[in-house]
Parts: structure tokens; sequence; C-alpha cells
């Protein structure tokens, strides 16, 4: 097989029904090939936190069978909390390899949907509530991925935030919310990191489903971001194929043969579909096909002991230390101790999330083995179940087994988290607790010592507020893969210091969620109404306590950040407005360690309603101890910019933006505000445009004050009824006739104001 494909001459070649076959999959995991130009079929799998591939035909036509032996790195949600580009790509070339093991030429992933409800069943898949943490991290992914020679799917595009009813249901959302929420990490990805292909979600969005979605796929997509690539389905998601493929969506997956490729055929022979379009779908599987085959011109292998190590390494970097009392973390190694291990799960480790992207591991590190090969000579550990994974009631037995052996115990490691049950793709949550039978089975460990490290295995936020008094330390572990077992051990006998900041807020109770009462809907819908404050946005904007916020995380070290010196240079009016932030860090602990400056911006006065403060920079600086480095980070124009629904487009405004930063959305070690001046942007000036809206703009307002009884008026006017009417549109006023002019008058200004 050569590695060109003229895509031109295969393209003007093909038969009408050829067409059609290339704009479906010949299978679950296969494009369609045309045997007679050379054109292959090509696979694609399930990602990204790993490779899932499936050679041999399943019984479950779904796919969810046995997959080929592949390394599981953390889970998106673990991965987010290293804030590591350098490791999120890492991670993307380290997953690529697998594929070109495999001969596989798209990785279905990564998910950048945003976090909307700590209950949504996929969060493990997802990076964040912040769509700039998320555009930032993904993009990473994808270029380590396709810089192997291996294409990406980003996905779900787009409001794809919850498993209920994720088929059919319509997310209500508007444009703002969708454009500063929504789409900014999926754009962000696109621009920059320009993935090979974008999967559509199944849901509906505003009434159209995402399959069908021209605005989306289309208008967005293509014609704002520039997208060149190739739309696919998720898998089921094409309701109709001819409908679908006229809104910009390319391959349908999988295929509904004999259904969909027939009624595209017939909608061209009909008239009703323009074979451009076909041509346009064709020639984006066919070039999809072209880039993937140098990638397949060769065998390749993989050193599954260096995968699995530097799973390891991810996994340490996923891990975020919420509390450290006393630091009682790490454990000498050498030091007469003895621990008492406690939990299922530190024997039967939760690694993964269930579902699509579920991998067949190469190995699986036990936690309770990795502790105790870690351990010293003078370090007995013992252990205890304490519950069952498979019921959530308390088993007395196992209970108090672990409280007697925490007795004699100088520390214990209490292993907890959520089970397999509990969070899936397919189904949402129904709450954020942990199982009872492990909260219990904390309060009574606690009346026996108050040296307990709980460690979390979860792929998404639990419920603390309740139990984290029972604690010295809590360590959240997430779905780290893999190798989960051995970047436990490691950070608890220090061999590696946490590094982790939550990619996702803490709240101390599941109704602070901004999206409490709308989440998941009902009647095939379900309504955004928190608008643009999800996550630490509403908690924030509410003056909501939380448990831990959004962008925190601890370390064996300590940091201090100050220095902060802010400059500005270009403008909004010239296109080129950059802002530098620059802060001074240094390790002011005695231990080599990383901290994450964290840069927020906020609107002090807006026309809009905006969050207090959004994430619009960040940046990961190693030190040693004593060590100080500088971190320079820039903004651009839409780090100030809000959705203006009114003008369809990004806006800044005139005035005064805070720039605050530092370790979390709510530890701020420095602020400072700047001033930016930006071009007036005028308000339509109409009949229904409001007095306040007419007394802001020069024009009108001189055509009003030439008016000598409307000057009058105006001038004599009781403030208080001058605040009371200047929200009305003018025509209502005119009507009323009590502002000394009528709807023949308000004519009469319009026509000076145009002749002007």
């Amino acid at each position: 097989m050569s590695d060109q494909l003229d895509v031109d001459a295969v393209l003007a070649a093909l038969t009408l029904e050829e067409k059609a076959s290339l704009s479906l999959g010949s299978d679950i995991w296969h494009t369609a090939p045309i045997e007679r130009l050379g054109v292959e079929s090509i696979m694609v799998s399930d990602g990204p936190h790993g490779l899932r591939a499936q050679f041999e035909q399943q019984t479950d036509n779904v796919g969810l069978g046995d997959s080929v032996p592949a390394t599981c790195f953390p889970t998106a949600a673990g991965l987010a909390s290293s804030w590591n580009r350098t490791l999120l790509r890492q991670v993307g070339e380290a997953v690529a390899r697998e594929c070109l093991r495999w001969q596989v030429s798209v990785l279905l992933g990564p998910g950048v949907n945003m976090k909307r409800s700590p209950l949504c069943g996929r969060n493990f898949e997802y990076l964040s509530e912040d769509p700039y943490l998320a555009g930032e991290l993904a993009t990473a992914l994808v270029q380590g991925v396709q810089s192997q020679g291996i294409g990406t799917s980003l996905k779900h595009f787009a409001a794809n935030n919850q498993e209920t009813d994720r088929m059919r249901v319509d997310a209500e959302v508007d444009q703002r919310t969708l454009r500063e929420i929504y789409l900014p990490a999926f754009e962000k990805v696109v621009k920059t990191a320009r993935p090979w292909t974008v999967m559509c979600a199944y849901n509906k969005i505003n009434g159209s489903y995402g399959s069908e979605h021209h605005q989306l796929l289309t208008e967005i997509l293509r014609d704002e971001w520039g997208f060149d690539g190739l739309v696919v389905s998720d898998w089921g998601a094409v309701h109709d194929r001819v409908a679908s493929l006229a809104a910009g969506l390319d391959l349908e997956m999988p295929p509904v043969l004999g259904h969909s490729d027939v009624a595209v055929v017939e909608a061209v022979r009909a008239g009703t579909l323009d074979e451009k379009l076909l041509d346009r779908t064709v020639r984006r599987v066919l070039d999809l096909v072209a880039k993937s085959r140098p990638a397949r011109q060769d065998e390749h292998t993989v050193d599954q002991a260096e995968q699995h190590a530097f799973a390891r390494v991810a996994a340490r970097e996923s891990a975020v230390l919420l509390k450290n009392d006393g630091n009682l973390l790490p454990l000498d190694p050498a030091a007469t101790t003895r621990v008492l291990v406690v939990g299922e799960l530190a024997r039967t480790p939760r690694y993964q999330g269930a579902g699509s992207s579920q991998v067949n591991p190469t190995r699986v590190d036990i936690p309770l083995e990795e502790l105790r090969a870690l351990a010293g000579d003078a370090i007995t550990i013992d252990y205890a179940p304490g519950y069952r994974l498979d019921e959530p009631t308390v088993d007395p037995d196992l209970r108090d087994e672990a409280v007697r052996m925490a007795q004699s115990a100088d520390v214990v490691l209490a292993f907890v988290g959520l089970p397999d049950a509990a969070e899936s793709e397919g189904f949402d949550r129904t709450d954020i607790d942990l199982p009872a039978n492990q909260t219990e089975l904390l309060a009574q460990l606690a009346e026996q010592t108050d040296r307990i490290a709980v460690l979390i295995a979860g792929g998404s936020v639990v419920e603390v507020a309740s139990w984290q008094r029972h604690a010295a330390t809590i360590m959240e572990c997430w779905l780290s893969g893999q190798a989960a077992g051995g970047a436990v051990a490691d950070l608890i006998f220090g061999v590696a210091n946490p590094s982790g900041k939550l990619a996702e807020t803490l709240p101390i109770r599941l109704q602070d969620n901004s999206s409490y009462l709308n989440f998941p809907g009902g009647d095939g819908t379900v309504r955004y109404g928190e608008g643009v404050f999800i996550g630490y946005r509403g908690y924030d904007k509410s003056e909501l306590a939380v448990s831990y916020p959004f962008g925190h995380g601890l370390s064996y070290t300590t940091f201090a950040i100050d220095g902060l010196e802010v400059s500005t240079t270009g403008s909004i009016a010239d296109g080129d407005l950059a802002v530098t932030v620059a802060v001074t860090v240094t390790n002011t602990g005695d231990r080599a360690g990383a901290e994450v400056v964290q840069v927020y911006v906020g609107d002090r006065q807006s026309a809009v309603p905006r969050p207090l403060r959004e994430l619009k920079a960040f940046d990961k600086i190693a030190l040693d101890p004593g060590e100080s480095g500088t971190v320079e980070l820039r903004l651009d124009e839409r780090a100030f910019a809000f959705w203006s629904t009114r003008f369809d487009r990004w806006l800044v405004e005139s005035g005064d933006f805070e720039i605050t930063v530092g370790s979390s959305s709510r530890d701020h070690a420095a602020s400072t505000v700047i001033t930016i001046e930006a071009p007036r942007v005028a308000v339509p000036i109409n009949r229904e445009a409001t007095l306040a809206e007419w007394l802001a703009d020069p024009a009108a307002r001189a055509v009003l004050q030439r008016q000598p009884k409307v000057a009058t008026i105006l001038q004599h006017a009781e403030p208080t009824m001058i605040k009371m009417v200047e929200q009305m549109p003018v025509s209502t006023i005119a009507g009323f006739g009590f502002a000394g002019f009528g709807p023949a008058d308000l004519d009469r200004f319009l026509t000076e104001m145009e002749a002007e």
C-alpha cells in the first residue's frame, strides 16, 4: 500500500452509491473501503486515557466486551488535576504508541464537556468545570496523540453534560452561556491543535439534535473556527442521515447499512440533497484515510514496562492533597511505625470508570502490596478490609475488626471511594455521598486515633464536609489508572510530592451546586437555568462556603507567591491588546515540589451579570527548597470579554478589571486593578431603545435636547422619576405623552437622526 492516496482522482471515479457508502462506516469500528479504487478502511477506537480496541466480533453490539491489553492511564478527572500541559501531551504520545501498535488510526477522545453538575455519571471522562482549563489541557493531549500520526476525536459537541436521557434530551441553553461556558474548550482545541475529527453529541441543543445542528457543525465549527477535519457521529446519534449530512455531519457510526446509504442516494437523485454536499463529505473521509496512511506503513512495538512506569508518574501528578493537619504525611519509610491499612479498596482497587472508555489493563498495581514493597524493615503494615464494596450497609464484623486493630496502630491509612455501581457512562449519580459503611467506619476509627489519612478513589466529587473532621489528612486520588496503587504508595512515603489542584469544586452540599434545581431536567428537556454560573463561578457569585475551592491543592512543602507585576501593551481598538502578568514563586519549605500559579480576571462593573472572577491563565513551576522562579503569563483580549447576545459577538467594555493571582480560586496571593479602554459599541437607536440608551447616545441625546419642552422636562424631572422611566422604550414613553413628545414626534426625531 502506497502512503499516498490521490483523493481528487478517487473522488472523480466514485459512483453515487460508493459516495453514499463512504458517508457511513462499514461496521462498528471501521470506515468503509472502496477496494476497486484502492481505498482501505481504517479503524477507530475508544479512548482517551487508554486504548480500548476490539478486533473480534462481540456478542454485545455496543462493543463493551473484551479489548486488547493496553495501558490504563488516569481518567480525565485525574489528569486535569495535574494542571500540567506537558504531562497531558506525554500521555497523548503514550496512548498513541499503543494505537500505532494495533493499527488504530483515530482515538475517540478527549471529552471536553463541562462538569455542570457533580452528578453526571460520565464526569470521570471529562476534565473540568472550567472551560479555559479544559481547553488548555485537551489541546496538549490532542497535540500529543497527533504528533505520532494518530488522529483524535474531540467530543461530545456540544452541551452533553448528563447521562439521564442523554440520547434525546433537549439542552435549553442561551447563546451567551453556550459561547462562554460550553463551547470555548472545543474552540481552543480546534483552533490550536486541529483535531482530525470532532464527534457530535447525542442530545438536542435548543431543539435540534447535535447530529443535525447546522449552527454548531457548519456555521460555528467550520465557518467561524476554521475546522477542516471530519465530523463523526457519536455511536447511534444519527436519526436522519440526509438531514445530518446537510447539517455538516460526515460519518455515521455505526452504520445503518441498507437504510442510511439508500436514503442518501435517493435524496441526491430526487434533488433534495445537493451532490456537492455529499462530495464534500466524501472528500473529508478520503482525506482522513490519506492522513492516517503513513502511520500504518510499518509495524510498531510498545515497551509495556515503560508505559506502566509513566502511568505511575501520571497518577502521582493527578493526586490532590486536600488537607494534611500536623503533616501526618508523608510517612518516614525508615521510622519504626505500625501502620494499619483499612479498606477493601486497598486490595481491590478501583482505578477506571465503566462504559466505552473501559480499558483492559496490561497489569494493575495493588495499593496494599505497593505499600508493603516501599515500607522499610522498621515499618509494620497490618490490614483490615473494614467494609464490603458490593453492599453499602455496615458489616459489623468487618468494622469491629478494623476498629480493634486501630487501637494499636500509629497511623491509619483509610482507603475509601465510590464503588463501580455508583458512577458510569449511561446513568447519573443520585447523590455525592460516600457509601454509609465507609463514613460510619471513619467515625468509629476516629474514636481510636486522630492519626488517620484518608485516600479517596472516585471519578467525581464526593461530599467530605460531614466526615472530614475524622481525618488529619485527605488525599483525592481519583480514578488514576492501572498504576494508581504504586502512585499512592509513592505519595504516602514521600517518594513523590503531591502537586495536583482541584479541577472542580468540592461543595459542602449537593444542593449548593448552581445546577441543582434544573439537573437533569424532565419531560424531554433540561434547562441550563444557572447560565454562566456553573462550578466556582456559581459558588462565588452566591457567596457560598465550599469544602475545597476550585484550584485548591496542598503540598508537602510550602510556597510564596509575590512580586506581582502587570503590564499592558496594544489596545482593544487595534486588536492587539496584551496584558502580561508576572510573579515570583519561592519554595519556602524543605522539599522539592511544584506549584500552580493561577490568574483570575474579574470585571468590576459590567452591562451583564458576570462571575466575580474567572480563570484566564495558569502555569506549573517546579522548585527545589529555597529556590525562586518567575512565572510570566499573558492575557489577550478574550480574557476580558463576554459574549454579547445583542451584538452576537465577543465584547470588551471599557472600565476596571481586577487581576488576581493565587494558588486557588479563593486563595489569593496578590491582586491589582487595571483599566482597559475599549471602543464604545453603539446600541441601535430606534423606537424600542430605552430612554437611558437614547440619553447615552450623543446624537440621540442631542435630538432630544433640541426640543425645548423635552429638554425642560428632562432637566427638572425628579431623579426618582427619571430612574423609573429610563428603562422604558421611548415608544412607550411617547405613548404616555408625559415626556413632552408623542408618537409623531418620535417619528420626526428618528428622521432627523437619519438625515444627520
